[in-house]
């Protein structure tokens, strides 16, 4: 503590340098801490359960040409039917969409068919009595759909059935008593007749994986519907190590059946997820790169700058040595004027950090920063920085006292 009253004196004498190096500083911790930031959000993300068991899972998605409506539906049951049938398959179902395809359907929910504003947002999913054993969704409590309750519909005239399974995020949201099994509810604007609640499951995510803005990511609402229209979805579970065979056989199949269709997408849910996600994964490497090329310009400025002053300052290093300051000495200094300049420059960049923070959170409503990362990216650019100095103060304390006076 002793050597602070002298060094602070010094560094009045270095205005430019010590402010350049302090606002460098500031500059790379308020980078730093929101991009750390913005990882963190992009990695949960990415982590987010759908709810689905996602292994040996294969989708398929096609559009068939030419084909007359009335027919639709006998050639996508032939379909299905054909898909269950094959070596290796577990089972299969055909759904109006699955999470993260994208493909989202949302509409209110309410209890009052009259009532202008809904108790909440939902996704729905139009499914048959297959979809809980391919997809691996977990029933908590209630039952699956019968077969008996699984009609065919056309999107044009959508009338909404009598039974709906639904997950605990969203009974929890319009029955926070806990009593939405048994319960019925109303589907969007005017809806004529109530739908009841038969089943009530763990988890399952909205189709789109921006839902969450919107506020109904977790509420998701399972119809025992099945729209007839050219396109469609199917998801078939597949034995353990059956995936690739299947991903080969049951496109063929299709084929077989019916050569008026044009694939969409034939991939593994492993596939889904890692195309859905590519745009956060490449955002998490590219912040990770900055923070890196920062933190490394910053402590080639250190390096730097601190090397020019050892320069500067040879006769007084050696006028000091003369007068019994030993190598620990020397460095010491060095090390602490750099972490007085270390310490202000982290000061200012904490300003900085929650400043950035605030305006990113209004201009692209990105989630609050943690103060955990002001805190890990202070201490990080503490560190770097004494690590950057200790070369030259190294080379500061072998400076002979002889060697300083011969430079005079």
């Amino acid at each position: 503590m002793r050597q602070v009253a002298p060094i602070l004196a010094a560094l009045k004498k270095h205005r430019a340098g010590t402010i350049l190096t302090g606002l460098q500083i500031a500059l790379t911790l308020a980078v730093t801490c929101n991009a750390l930031s913005i990882i963190q959000s992009r990695m949960v993300r990415m982590d987010r359960p759908t709810g689905l068991n996602e292994s040996n899972l294969l989708t398929i998605s096609s559009d068939r040409i030419g084909v007359d409506p009335a027919e639709l539906r006998s050639l996508i049951n032939a379909d299905i039917e054909t898909l269950r049938r094959l070596p290796g398959v577990a089972n299969a179902t055909e759904s109006s969409s699955f999470p993260l395809q994208g493909n989202s359907w949302p509409e209110g929910i309410r209890l009052d068919p009259n009532a202008k504003d809904r108790l909440a947002r939902s996704e729905l999913y139009f499914v048959d009595d297959h979809a809980l054993s391919t997809l691996g969704i977990r029933l908590i409590t209630g039952r699956n759909f019968r077969q008996d309750e699984i009609r065919a519909t056309d999107v044009n005239n959508i009338q909404w059935p009598e039974q709906a399974i639904i997950t605990r995020a969203l009974a929890d949201k319009v029955y926070p008593d806990g009593s939405a099994l048994g319960k019925s509810f109303y589907i969007g604007n005017n809806s004529p007749s109530p739908t009841t609640v038969v089943g009530i499951i763990e988890h399952l995510q909205a189709s789109w994986s921006r839902a969450d803005s919107f506020e109904y990511m977790d509420h998701v609402v399972l119809l025992p519907m099945q729209l007839t229209r050219s396109n469609s979805t199917y998801l078939i579970r597949t034995k353990a190590g059956q995936l690739d065979a299947v991903t080969e056989s049951a496109p063929a199949a299709l084929i077989e059946l019916d050569r008026m269709r044009v694939f969409q997408g034939i991939s593994t849910y492993q596939t889904v997820r890692e195309n859905v996600y590519q745009s956060d994964r490449g955002m998490a490497k590219l912040m990770g790169a900055i923070s890196l090329v920062l933190l490394a310009i910053t402590a080639a400025g250190v390096f730097g700058l601190t090397s020019f002053w050892v320069g500067q300052r040879r006769k007084q290093i050696g006028v000091r040595r003369a007068l019994g300051a030993t190598q620990g000495d020397i460095m010491s200094y060095f090390l602490t004027e750099n972490l007085l300049i270390g310490m202000g420059g982290v000061a200012l960049g904490t300003v900085l950090a929650i400043g950035l923070n605030l305006w990113l959170m209004t201009s692209f409503e990105l989630a609050e920063m943690s103060p955990i990362y002001v805190l890990v990216g202070s201490v990080a650019l503490l560190v770097v920085g004494q690590i950057a100095v200790l070369g030259p103060a190294f080379r500061a304390a072998r400076v002979s006292p002889v060697e300083a006076i011969r430079s005079i």
